[in-house]
């Protein structure tokens, strides 16, 4: 057996789990999802006078069709579903639309058939344009990304504020009531507390066990029936196109499509999101696939009575909360949806759970999806002030519509899916002034490297000789001519992405003694070499050190290169304390040389990721990408 096969592992993302954390996790997936879920079509219904009945059916197709959906995304079929722990449900942006259709057309189950129509041209649409949509990534660098799932999460904390002040009994907000309140900051201290003192699997399901308890202790104290529990039936299935064959309108195709192109903003940022929390880098084929699964699962949602649908960003909360990465967690969800879908009265018993208790646990998860933005936006140069004009105008426009919803009311009809939401206007807005700031005006392309002053155009890049593009570019694998070579000969690069791609692909085929050499170019820790700007920032610069700690590094160091042959290298981004240092570098004595030299090549990797960042202006739309491919060599 070789060494590579011997030490190369499955991604976190792709471990199956024994049964029964599966359904535990998938169950808390669910549980987390749930009341966003059906929010959707009891908004709808309610607003163009479904009946009772009628609301039931939606509600069980759209959990059918969640289900579907989220099976499609996380387990992957050909090129369809990014294979990721995304949640598919009915995204928040086509409501409005959706009623507007449908109210247009006579309301009812009449003006449902031309929302349905909609809907499934609309996701055919969605199918066909991903691949474009997907060359587009250039447009969504962290200024905009970060920005577009910060927002998301700050607009929907008004919902879970909304939950947390509702009376469970008669559904009407109760601000006054602190009962309500308490209920919803008691369940929000069990899963903190869940998660500060207990470990393992326990601390993994905090959000689940907190709403156990919370609906518990809402039970005992009067605040929770289960009544809808016994009205609803065993069994319910709804049947395709329940209320008569689609209807189609231009107008109603044209305002879907609209929404579903915003939903793939959303969508976009979703998945960027998820990959920086499991550590896997983020393609455009990735994109790509997730798009073709949001366009399937709105057609089949057109087909049984639901709706447009994307990745759910609660959940993506959810996953960095318990830092639980397997998509097959997320596909175990998938099948309990469908199971809800058909069975009304199980979906009943977690329709029960109070709002305030729901509330709380919401606080957390949509609080966990704006953090995940503002760690994107820690990697924007702010020093840029277009950056800061950026995220600055998206956000206060967004906060405009979260906080202000009526202001739609009062523009032109034109502009009113615009403002229909905070995600939709804040998303808009980044993105356009993205392209107005760092898109438009240039004539010889973006500016991808250099100073400010002194910058280095895509087509100038395109241009240069090798010396020239060594020259410049260099120093990220720290003069290594065998990468530089092999990343100049994949020459000419549609934008910066393809050129990072080029260093990646370049270091994923160097050979044993290529690989060696470069990791020899780096100094040994501690040594005279070891100083200066450059290694403070990304290799581990020990000069704020003591004299006996530097010994201590220095006898690590000197030790490790008469055991491998070759330098001790350490990305100071990922390890920066001294402790973790020596720890780090102790522990990797054990491996053999073969697992060690991947271990090595993925910690150049890393420095060479973070020296790109410093120098490309227009890199990778995510830092997340961080040579992720080069995890399969250990």
């Amino acid at each position: 057996m070789t060494v590579r096969s011997a030490v190369t592992r499955r991604h976190p993302v792709d471990e199956v789990l024994p049964a029964h954390k599966l359904a535990a996790y998938g169950f808390q997936h669910v549980v987390a999802f749930y009341a966003g879920a059906v929010l959707v079509p009891i908004i709808i219904g309610g607003a163009i006078g479904l009946t009772n009945e009628q609301l039931i059916h939606l509600i069980n197709a759209d959990l059918f069709t969640c289900g579907i959906a989220s099976i499609i995304q996380a387990v992957g079929f050909r090129k369809i579903g990014v294979k990721l722990p995304l949640l598919q449900g009915v995204t928040f942006a086509g409501v409005s639309p959706v009623i507007a259709i449908a109210m247009a057309n006579g309301g009812g189950t009449e003006g449902l058939l031309y929302v349905y129509g909609a809907v499934i041209v609309a996701g055919l649409f969605t199918f066909l344009i991903a691949p474009w949509f997907s060359r587009l990534l250039r447009f969504f660098p962290p200024v905009v990304t970060g920005t577009v799932i910060a927002i998301i999460g700050i607009a929907l904390l008004p919902v879970a504020v909304n939950d947390a002040v509702t009376n469970p009994a008669t559904h009407e907000q109760d601000p006054t009531n602190g009962r309500w309140m308490a209920y919803a900051i008691g369940t929000l201290v069990i899963i903190v507390l869940i998660q500060r003192f207990f470990r393992g699997f326990t601390a993994t399901i905090a959000v689940l066990l907190g709403l156990v308890i919370g609906s518990a202790t809402a039970y005992v104290l009067g605040d929770m029936t289960f009544d809808g529990v016994s009205e609803a039936s065993w069994v319910g299935f709804t049947q395709p196109f329940l209320f008569g064959a689609p209807k189609f309108s231009v107008i109603a195709i044209i305002s879907m499509i609209v929404v579903l192109m915003i939903t793939a903003v959303e969508s976009t940022g979703s998945v960027f999101a998820t990959g920086e929390i499991v550590g896997k880098r983020i393609t455009k084929d990735d994109i790509a696939a997730t798009l073709r699964a949001d366009g399937v699962a709105t057609v089949i949602g057109g087909s049984f009575n639901s709706f447009p649908y994307t990745a759910f960003s609660e959940n993506v909360g959810l996953v960095r909360l318990t830092r639980v990465r397997s998509r097959w967690v997320v596909a175990a969800a998938g099948v309990i949806m469908i199971v809800l879908g058909l069975l009304p009265k199980t979906a009943a018993v977690v329709a029960s759970i109070p709002s305030p208790v729901l509330g709380g646990a919401a606080l957390a998860l949509f609080a966990t999806v704006a953090v995940v933005g503002i760690q994107t936006l820690s990697k924007v140069d702010f020093t840029d002030h277009r950056n800061l004009i950026i995220v600055a105008t998206s956000l206060g426009l967004a906060l405009l519509v979260t906080i202000q919803p009526t202001v739609s009311e009062g523009v032109p009809s034109w502009l009113e899916l615009l403002f229909s939401s905070g995600i939709v206007l804040g998303a808009f807005t980044a993105i356009v002034l993205n392209i107005l700031f760092f898109h438009v005006g240039g004539s010889r392309g973006a500016t991808v490297a250099g100073s400010p002053g002194d910058s280095i155009t895509l087509d100038a890049v395109n241009e240069m000789s090798l010396d020239e593009f060594s020259t410049t570019f260099g120093d990220v694998v720290q003069g290594s001519d065998w990468v530089v070579r092999r990343a100049y000969e994949q020459r000419p690069y549609a934008d910066a992405h393809a050129l990072r791609e080029a260093f990646q692909d370049s270091l994923l085929a160097g050979t044993t003694e290529e690989q060696v050499e470069l990791i020899s170019a780096f100094p040994d820790l501690g040594s005279e070499d070891d100083t200066g700007e450059a290694f403070a920032k990304d290799h581990v610069s020990l000069a704020h050190l003591g004299d006996e700690e530097h010994r201590s590094v220095v006898d690590l160091a000197t030790a490790y290169r008469d055991h491998f042959g070759f330098p001790l290298v350490i990305c100071a981004a990922e390890t920066e304390h001294y402790d973790r240092v020596l720890a780090n570098g102790w522990s990797r004595m054990e491996n053999s040389p073969g697992a060690e030299r991947s271990f090595a090549m993925i910690e150049v990797a890393k420095i060479a990721n973070h020296r790109f960042d410093d120098l490309v202006a227009d890199a990778n739309p995510i830092a997340a990408a961080r040579f992720g491919r080069l995890n399969d060599l250990s």
